[in-house]
């Protein structure tokens, strides 16, 4: 079964990090170019970030640049966000996807 498990998430202040991780089965994973979305209340699908199947071309959306992080482990067949400096305007629903499926989801919250 295709199949993208997403953890991590929850509630942080205004400031804090968080990391998320998406891993897939399947699938080769490494063959894939990988996605970060996120979906705010109220609020459509919002592209974050893109990385390449081999982890070495990373694009961000311009709200998140310079404070997200994207990567990968084929390896563990793992994709990975890494938030800091996270503000209220990133509260969202987060999802990983690729071009086949998307995994289930992780609530992020900033607020103090």
């Amino acid at each position: 079964e295709v199949q993208l498990v997403q953890s991590g998430g929850g509630l942080v202040q205004p400031g804090g990090s968080l990391r998320l991780s998406c891993a897939a089965s399947g699938f080769i994973f490494s063959s894939y170019t990988m996605s970060w979305v996120r979906q705010a209340p109220g609020k459509g699908l919002e592209w974050v970030s893109d990385i390449n199947s081999g982890g070495n071309i990373r694009t961000y959306a311009d709200s998140v640049k310079g404070r997200f992080t994207i990567s990968r482990d084929n390896a563990k067949n793992t994709l990975y966000l890494e938030m800091n400096s996270l503000k209220p305007e990133d509260t969202a629903v987060y999802y990983c996807k690729n071009s086949i499926t998307r995994g289930q989801g992780t609530q992020v919250t900033v607020s103090s």
